[in-house]
């Protein structure tokens, strides 16, 4: 009988340290690794009649028109890390820019010193959230690749909008880095 008993509970404890093993996730943390964001960074410009700017509104309270070119100059393919920073009085987005962006970025914030960056994001489940985060006036030059700002967004939202941005960056990183053929 004691045989049966020690088997069992050595079966019990492979069990349960395979539990512990494989982890166990929250439906949060399931849906946090299949969350996706997009990321867009459009360059302020003057109005011109070639179509190429638009006219957007930021921040929801309180809008400001900025006028931006349409086509980013960065976007989330170039995100290898986002994360969301405490600052003093709240919080912002922090985004880690690959090698190829961080070069970008240093040209565009030197050639463009007192315009603004508009920041574009789609987040939230599908996606169905879209708006404009955030226009901060480049003040210097962003040599490290690294951009931190304050987005119109809850904490909550800014989560989900670096979690979309890191599993997109692991996607996309990962398809990169590995030569053809390789899984």
């Amino acid at each position: 009988m004691m045989i049966i008993g020690k088997r069992f509970n050595i079966y019990l404890l492979v069990t349960l340290a395979a539990a512990l093993a494989c982890g166990c996730q929250s439906p949060a943390e399931r849906q946090a690794k299949k969350a996706l964001s997009t990321l867009r960074l459009h360059l302020e410009s003057g109005s011109d009649r070639t179509k190429t700017t638009e006219s957007i509104p930021v921040y929801r309270e309180k809008p400001m028109w900025v006028t931006v070119q349409k086509t980013p100059f960065l976007s989330e393919a170039n995100v290898t890390t986002a994360s969301v920073v405490d600052e003093v009085g709240g919080f912002s987005l922090r985004i880690q820019f690959d090698d190829d962006a961080k070069v970008l970025l240093e040209e565009s914030t030197t050639r463009n010193r007192g315009r603004r960056i508009a920041i574009f994001s789609q987040f939230a489940p599908q996606m169905k959230e879209y708006r404009w985060l955030a226009a901060p006036v480049i003040s210097h030059r962003i040599s490290d690749g690294v951009l931190v700002f304050t987005p119109d967004a809850t904490r909550e939202e800014a989560q989900e909008i670096a979690d979309g941005l890191n599993n997109v960056g692991k996607k996309t990183h990962t398809w990169i880095d590995k030569p053809w053929g390789e899984k």
